[in-house]
């Protein structure tokens, strides 16, 4: 796989991750509505970016970024796609080494899936400032941006090194399969990522939270604790000293212990801002860490499934992997 689309790919993720604190940003300052013009602000493109207007324009900006450089990588993937459609229009063939440099048709798609995701995100944030914040499409729009981080993060798993040289090599241990215990982590984390994302918006700043959502995102988070704490453990009993699992199984349990902390305090300084004059510092500072954190949580866990799908398989499968292919 090509190295620059690795690398192009690791940028999306990153732009995309810098993108969800700017959300989380715009909502703990309450500065969604800041301007109701959409896409402009104020009619402008470029607004005197004071007061709430800084948070909320900067994140329309880190956004067209972010949707830019979706466009850039779906043109990366299908360059070669385009160069043969140039180069046919030359009445020119096409070199060999070009056409096996050419990335998976599977992976070109998951390409151009993150591009309507990013689309439809942007068109969700439209939505969201016309209709005046309502709860549904304010915690979809949230939702959403989660998925399109997890999108563009598998994106950089599949084009990376370790993912084309990795191959099936490990045959499933114990009662309970990770390719079982995996996936319900990761629509588990979803699932939580979902109820933050309806209780952060279910009211403003100077509003006491519901006790309903309250009470069920802190379930959520026992849930969370139970399904990728038992994905990780068993990753480090099971394959212990094979990095490319116990990695990020490690990582996602640091994740997942700094993240509890950080919605405990989030929960402590946002039942005290009602009494604060506007959002201080505090509230707003943990309340992002605890979304970065959040995306970064599901992020790895991501990681971590697609990592277990790709070398641990059944003794059937394993077999197949190892039986020489005719040719």
């Amino acid at each position: 796989m090509n190295k620059g689309l690795n690398r192009f790919a690791l940028l999306v993720a990153s732009a995309t991750f810098f993108l969800i604190i700017a959300g989380a940003l715009v909502t703990s300052h309450d500065a969604g509505l800041a301007t109701s013009d959409w896409p402009l602000s104020n009619g402008q493109v470029f607004p005197k970016m004071v007061g709430n207007l800084f948070w909320e324009h900067g994140h329309r900006l880190v956004a067209t970024t972010v949707g830019l450089l979706t466009i850039g990588l779906v043109l990366y993937l299908y360059r070669w796609s385009l160069w043969r459609f140039l180069t046919r229009v030359r009445g020119m063939h096409v070199q060999t080494s070009v056409q096996q440099g050419e990335p998976p048709l599977w992976l070109r798609r998951l390409g151009l899936i993150a591009l309507g995701v990013v689309v439809a995100q942007g068109l969700l944030g439209g939505l969201t400032v016309k209709l005046m914040l309502p709860l549904v499409v304010s915690a979809a729009h949230a939702t959403l941006a989660q998925l399109f981080f997890c999108t563009t993060v598998s994106l950089a798993v599949f084009t990376s090194r370790t993912w084309v040289e990795a191959r099936p090599k490990f045959e499933e241990k114990g009662s309970l399969p990770l390719r079982y215990l995996c996936p319900v982590a990761v629509v588990t984390v979803f699932l939580q990522l979902i109820l933050g994302a309806t209780l952060r918006h279910s009211a403003t700043w100077d509003k006491p939270l519901p006790t309903d959502l309250v009470l069920a995102h802190i379930g959520g988070a026992l849930a969370v604790m139970i399904a990728l704490g038992s994905v990780a453990f068993s990753v480090l009993r099971r394959y212990k000293g094979e990095s490319f699992l116990t990695t990020p199984a490690t990582i996602a349990l640091a994740l997942l212990v700094v993240q509890l902390f950080l919605g405990f305090a989030a929960y402590l300084t946002r039942v005290a801002s009602p009494n604060d004059p506007q959002p201080l510092n505090p509230m707003v500072g943990i309340t992002v860490a605890h979304v970065a954190c959040g995306a970064l949580v599901f992020a790895t866990t991501i990681v971590l499934t697609l990592r277990t799908f790709r070398i641990v398989c059944t003794s059937h499968s394993l077999e197949l992997a190892a039986t020489p292919q005719e040719s």
